[in-house]
């Protein structure tokens, strides 16, 4: 089996606009691609663009991927980290497109396989529940749209910050009043805050009962990860500072984190999520699996690597839920309210809608 030929499309998604720290989203800068075999098999992968945290956009993604088929064509698709090899011989970084091309080719061997996903990574079944987050805002308009989610029987909040650290207090201490004590409530400050800010933060917010905060300060303070993670009572959770297994290493080596978030968009797929899963069970430090702004295709792989990776415990899987105006996605996980399940189906278990697929830029390496 060889591949044959590989489709790349522009498979941007019209979105609500979503704030964070570092920027807005107006749609979701995505790419599908499809890696055909010569014995008829096609694998899917999606990635999901974050200009603002890796760098990428849509238009690198798609140049940069004609780039990495050319050179995986006529090769074998189930020598997975060999192809990996081959396209991070060709371009250093590029995580997010490299991500794409590591799921298209888990799809292939899962469905050569004739498994699910989860199967074929050896995981099991088990209950996922995710989280639904608050864009910034004004603390008034955040706690509403709180409340409105754990009315629909959200139990898990994770509230976007990194603006304006007084402000940002105001805006935990409005959505705890809000959805009152039982709710869990996590913080994403997505680099937003100084040191300084990160210690007032914490401090204050304390007593709110907050699950752990989320890449508190810029990458370039990691040095002071340390020191915060000392003096705060709340959790510290890596993000934009863990990208692949020998970031993990270090992090937790350093003492400078409580968790680490694992994004596909970071590590360039599952390949190397499994590195970083592997240094953190090995030191007791749980995982999260997250995303940007992806359909239910890349939401379906992180649903199986979440399944077969026991140190992952946390799930921020709600990015199609975030104002998503269509769903260009047939098969793939589904949502009975905020659990999730895996599809069965041989594979990642999910495709792109042909008839949407029709409306979207193509080509064909």
């Amino acid at each position: 089996m060889k591949i044959s030929h590989i489709e790349i499309y522009r498979f941007s998604i019209p979105t609500e606009p979503f704030v964070i720290a570092t920027g807005t989203m107006h749609y979701a800068q995505n790419v599908l691609i499809r890696i055909y075999c010569s014995n008829g098999i096609y694998g899917v992968g999606e990635c999901s663009a974050f200009p603002m945290i890796v760098g990428e956009s849509q238009e690198t993604c798609i140049i940069i991927a004609k780039e990495f088929s050319k050179v995986l064509i006529g090769k074998d698709p189930l020598d997975i980290p060999e192809r990996m090899n081959d396209i991070l011989g060709y371009a250093a970084h590029n995580s997010t497109i490299k991500s794409a091309f590591d799921m298209a080719l888990f799809d292939i061997a899962a469905k050569h396989a004739r498994q699910p996903l989860y199967q074929f990574l050896g995981g099991e079944k088990r209950t996922i529940e995710t989280d639904m987050t608050i864009g910034i805002g004004t603390p008034e308009t955040m706690a509403a749209a709180a409340l409105s989610f754990v009315t629909k029987g959200c139990r898990i909040i994770k509230i976007k910050l990194g603006k304006d650290v007084h402000s940002d207090i105001e805006r935990v201490r409005q959505i705890r009043n809000a959805v009152g004590d039982e709710v869990i409530l996590r913080l994403d400050a997505n680099q937003g805050w100084s040191f300084d800010d990160a210690l007032l933060a914490l401090g204050i917010l304390e007593p709110f009962n907050i699950q752990f905060c989320e890449q508190p300060m810029r990458t370039w303070y990691d040095d002071k990860l340390p020191e915060l993670k000392a003096n705060s009572s709340i959790p510290i959770m890596a993000d934009e500072s863990c990208y692949n297994h020998h970031d993990a290493r270090k992090l937790i080596n350093s003492g400078s984190t409580d968790y680490i978030n694992i994004k596909f968009s970071k590590s360039g797929g599952i390949l190397e999520a499994q590195k970083i899963h592997e240094i953190a069970l090995q030191t007791g430090t749980k995982c999260m699996i997250g995303g940007m702004l992806e359909s239910r295709i890349a939401l379906s792989a992180n649903l199986h690597f979440a399944l077969s990776s026991p140190n992952v415990v946390f799930f921020d899987m709600d990015s199609c839920l975030l104002g998503h105006l269509i769903d260009p996605v047939v098969g793939g996980l589904t949502y009975n309210g905020y659990l999730i399940d895996a599809p069965e189906t041989p594979g990642i278990g999910a495709d792109a809608a042909p008839s949407f697929l029709k409306t979207c830029e193509k080509w064909i390496i």
